[in-house]
């Protein structure tokens, strides 16, 4: 038994042992357990043919303890140094008188006792003297006083699974309760933020909209000076100067109806449209001018060709008359 304890401990200390196993471990007395087991809480002891509990050691915190299929037929008084003890299991042993059981009464808190194949079950009234000798029994050999069978370790265990998923559920409950009323604030102050941040948008591209009338006014007033600038170029510009000051009208016009409209897509159509017409004007007076310069260089030409022509033709007739 001793080994078999060092095996079960497996390097922890004895107050860290809250179970120890040692069925079918061979001994017939309690070898190797000492009062240090202060943790120990369960103690299985089945099948190790136990004569007697002597040396049995006080364990303070002990609630199970099982003796079953052994051989024990006395020393239940070192029981008594247990008084947490809940659950003893002695079936299949050999306790024949009913004093041998009177120490039990001692444990004020056992509930369930087991004494199935001991020939003290054979005593007449033997339950109804159990009962009364351990008050705080509930369950005897499988059953209360009226018969009713106890609940097995399975459905102790079912019960134990329920209660912790109905707690679990209850704090499910409290949490997503939390989670909502959290995200109900949350969305209230991104409501808040959402705002904010439409009407700073909505400032800025006024600012800008702004800006780009005053740059394009600016523009305007240019393009009036550069017409200034081109009229005395060449001849026949006075036409094409009125065309540019229609063109510059309607850009203008355009202009003034882009300003009303505050849109910026339209601004800049009217600003390429006015661009383009300020080109296909100087495009206009430059052929104009270069149109100009070859009719005159023409007339000198048809001048010269004349004069030459006519001084051959009195050249001619001088040698006519000469002769």
């Amino acid at each position: 038994m001793e080994k078999r304890i060092l095996l079960e401990k497996r390097g922890r200390s004895d107050d860290q042992i809250t179970e120890l196993i040692l069925d079918n471990c061979r001994s017939t007395y309690i070898e190797g357990l000492t009062d240090s087991l202060t943790a120990l809480e369960t103690l299985s002891l089945i099948n190790v043919g136990l004569v007697s509990l002597k040396n049995f050691p006080k364990l303070s915190n002990l609630r199970k303890l099982e003796l079953s299929d052994n051989r024990i037929s006395n020393g239940l008084s070192n029981l008594t140094g247990s008084p947490k003890l809940t659950h003893l299991n002695l079936s299949g042993n050999r306790i024949k008188d009913f004093e041998e059981l009177q120490p039990l009464k001692h444990l004020q808190n056992l509930e369930v006792l087991d004494l199935f194949n001991n020939q003290v079950t054979l005593i007449e009234n033997y339950r109804d003297k159990i009962f009364q000798l351990i008050p705080s029994l509930a369950y005897l050999d499988g059953f209360d006083k009226d018969f009713a069978e106890a609940p097995s370790d399975d459905d102790e265990c079912v019960a134990t699974e329920e209660e912790e998923d109905s707690c679990e559920e209850s704090d499910d409950v409290s949490l997503a309760y939390l989670y909502n009323e959290n995200l109900e604030e949350d969305q209230e102050d991104w409501k808040s933020v959402e705002s904010d941040y439409n009407n700073d948008v909505d400032d800025e591209f006024d600012t800008e909209d702004e800006e780009e009338d005053g740059e394009e006014d600016g523009g305007g007033g240019d393009g009036a000076a550069n017409d200034g600038e081109d009229g005395p170029d060449s001849d026949g510009s006075g036409g094409l100067e009125e065309e540019d000051e229609d063109e510059d009208g309607e850009d203008a016009e355009d202009g003034d109806e882009a300003a009303e409209a505050a849109d910026a897509p339209a601004e800049a159509e009217a600003g390429s449209t006015a661009a383009t017409a300020a080109a296909a004007a100087a495009t206009t007076e430059t052929e104009a001018a270069a149109s100009a310069a070859a009719g005159d260089e023409e007339d000198s030409e048809a001048k010269a060709t004349e004069s030459e022509t006519r001084g051959k033709k009195r050249k001619f007739e001088g040698t006519d008359s000469d002769g």
